[in-house]
């Protein structure tokens, strides 16, 4: 409520901004139609998060106490050149991977201690079940342990080293690199990988073993299609990366992966075609997602909560969705992907209200069909947020509204109900509220035999003790079913947090209340913006109409991407889409 009257409070007040926000600009570029990509920038995303801090520290003063304390760690740190650097003695970096995975205390951290060829000593290091085990056993530790794969570096004296021979020759890993900073052996072995250290090296080498369990593929839970592709994200990033990357298979593709959370040190990535996104935009994402300063970060929905411009408004300002399919379509319009492992969903930055109503199951049907279900979704929508309220305020302030005889029927309806109208509404709506979130939570085919049986039975033995009208039952139900055919599920929330909102101001002022009710949410609405872009665009602001927004034209007229991304390469259809038709008429004239 704090924050929605202070979004009120803007709407009327000037206050000079404080800080600089950011905005999507034209730029001299936009539209133009090339045949070559723009070079690709220079991509450290290794260094994104420490680079952009640097910048964005402020140096504060220094008490003698403190400057010294600095000025000694420095001169120790400029005595001990190896410090957090991997060291030659075998026995010294034993003990610093026992003390950092505070090992015997942790018994996840496996430690296995051998010869190479019966000569050399090492030894490895993984976690416990986030390794292939046969991957270590057979094609690791085996392989350096047999004598017959060195015989020739030995009996040869070969110069390079033993890191690099074996790396070369003797372990049977897709990918295996070099490493020398023990923090950054650190992760990898986090990570699933093992790390083998080699006693007179001063070098690890890092081997590629990940083999922990993880979920398949499977259909998508929350956005269901007839028509489409089945496949939905996993847990796991690597795989929704694949998965997109078998969709667009083109070499513009740029997929940057940040590392977020100082505790868990979980991977992000930010997805966008180089030559179709504009770049101010993934400038913007890059620079939102590396401020990010917190210990613990699981999945795009607590990213999405950290990049977001207006933390106070109720419409969501990133587009989530767990449909590989769909992520494509968004990175071909020219908008950015931000995909976390951990959860299966994805978030599209910019995002307009629009395209809330959109399924990927659109661009699989005929325009006729795409468009008769995008009429039928905001209608539905209307119907879930006005119809309880439009309800209050025909039964309490406009009664000359309705027709004589159903008005007769809704007073004889009311006389043994002991409430007024307003509190019957709101109590089968929270009834309703309750029956749908116990039917989530309850596993199986159970929650969804309470949400049914029990909006039954509620409802009925509501009806029988008087509690409640029997028309206000048809009311609930069909604002039910009209939240049901919202495809988007924070919009849903939304519309459904809304309802409550516009019963109370009918209950107060009528329509008068609604329509004030409606004003303030437009106004506060329109001046909302996701990534610098309006979120009623291309409606509010006006631009360049748009042939896909709710009336869907044909799929070979939709020949231009959205205005309001404002990429350099606006033309995604050639003027002959449909050459075939000119051809064969000039045939036939023939």
């Amino acid at each position: 409520m704090f924050g929605f009257l202070k979004s009120l409070k803007k709407l009327i007040t000037y206050e000079p901004k404080k800080s600089k926000t950011f905005e999507l600009l034209e730029g001299s570029n936009e539209g133009v139609e090339s045949d070559t990509n723009p070079p690709t920038p220079n991509i450290k995303s290794d260094n994104n998060n420490q680079s952009y801090k640097e910048k964005n520290t402020k140096r504060l003063p220094l008490c003698v106490d403190e400057w010294n304390k600095q000025k000694n760690a420095e001169h120790v740190a400029a005595e001990n050149p190896k410090d957090g650097k991997v060291s030659t003695d075998l026995n010294t970096n034993i003990e610093a991977v026992k003390m950092e995975f505070c090992i015997p205390y942790n018994t996840g951290i496996i430690t296995r201690q051998f010869k190479i060829a019966r000569k050399v000593n090492s030894f490895i290091a993984y976690i416990d079940g986030m390794v292939d085990k046969v991957l270590i056993s057979e094609f690791v530790i085996q392989k350096l342990m047999e004598e017959q794969n060195f015989n020739c570096y030995f009996e040869a004296g070969s110069s390079t080293s033993i890191t690099d021979f074996i790396s070369d020759n003797v372990v049977a890993a897709h990918d295996v690199s070099k490493l020398n900073d023990l923090n950054s052996i650190y992760f990898q072995i986090l990570s699933g990988n093992t790390a083998l250290f080699i006693d007179g090296e001063d070098t690890c080498l890092v081997i590629s073993s990940r083999g922990y369990e993880k979920r398949a593929v499977e259909k998508p839970v929350t956005e269901n299609v007839i028509m489409g592709s089945q496949e939905g994200f996993t847990e796991n990033l690597s795989t929704n990366i694949t998965l997109i990357r078998k969709i667009i298979k083109n070499k513009s593709l740029i997929c940057e992966k940040l590392k977020i959370g100082k505790v868990n040190q979980s991977h992000i990535c930010i997805m966008y075609i180089n030559g179709i996104v504009n770049q101010e935009i993934v400038k913007e994402v890059k620079k939102r997602v590396s401020s990010i300063d917190t210990d613990f970060v699981l999945g795009d929905g607590m990213v999405g909560q950290f990049i977001e411009e207006n933390p106070f408004m109720i419409f969501p300002q990133a587009l989530t969705t767990e449909r590989p399919d769909r992520v494509a379509s968004f990175l071909a319009e020219g908008k950015v992907a931000i995909i976390s492992e951990g959860t299966p969903f994805a978030e599209i930055v910019p995002n307009t209200f629009f395209q809330l109503l959109h399924t990927s199951e659109d661009a699989m049907l005929r325009w006729q069909y795409g468009t008769f279900l995008r009429i039928i979704r905001v209608l539905g929508m209307l119907i879930a947020m006005f119809l309880p309220a439009i309800y209050v305020a025909l039964t309490l302030f406009h009664q000359e509204m309705i027709p004589t005889e159903l008005l007769a029927d809704i007073a004889s309806s009311k006389e043994a109900v002991p409430f007024p109208t307003i509190v019957e509404i709101i109590l089968l709506e929270v009834s309703f509220e309750l029956i749908r979130e116990g039917g989530i939570r309850i596993p199986g085919i159970i929650g969804q035999t309470l949400g049914i049986i029990g909006a039954l039975i509620l409802g009925q033995a509501a009806v029988a003790a008087g509690l409640v009208s029997p028309i206000l039952i048809i009311i609930v139900a069909v604002t039910g079913l009209g939240s049901f055919a919202i495809p988007n599920y924070s919009l849903g929330l939304a519309v459904r947090m809304l309802r409550f909102f516009f019963i109370f101001l009918a209950g107060i002022l009528g329509f008068y209340g609604i329509s004030l009710g409606l004003f303030l949410v437009a106004c506060i609405s329109s001046n909302m913006k996701s990534f610098g872009v309006p979120f009623f665009s291309p409606v509010a602001p006006k631009l360049k109409s748009s042939p896909d927004l709710i009336i869907r034209q044909p799929v070979w007229r939709q020949k231009s991407r959205p205005d309001y991304v404002n990429s350099p390469n606006r033309k995604r259809q050639s003027d002959r889409v449909r050459d075939w038709k000119k051809r064969n008429k000039g045939d036939n004239n023939s």
